[in-house]
């Protein structure tokens, strides 16, 4: 289980459109819970400009376009 002083730390160190979509993951996830089922897709590609693209599928689709740079090392 994670604890979310590790979620909360390792998200301080990432970009606002990175952490949108960690957000966003996070309130999928406690939304499918609280129904008691759910489905939930997440899949990445690099786009142009060196751009991770970021969808999540649940439901209805979320996209995010994330510049390299955001991403932490």
């Amino acid at each position: 289980m994670l604890e979310k002083s590790s979620h909360t730390s390792s998200q301080a160190s990432c970009g606002p459109q990175l952490r949108e979509a960690l957000d966003q993951i996070g309130k999928i996830v406690l939304d499918g819970l609280s129904h008691g089922h759910f489905r939930a897709t997440v899949s990445s590609a690099v786009g142009k400009g060196n751009r991770r693209e970021l969808v999540i599928e649940a439901g209805k689709s979320h996209k995010f376009t994330i510049p390299e740079d955001e991403l932490p090392r």
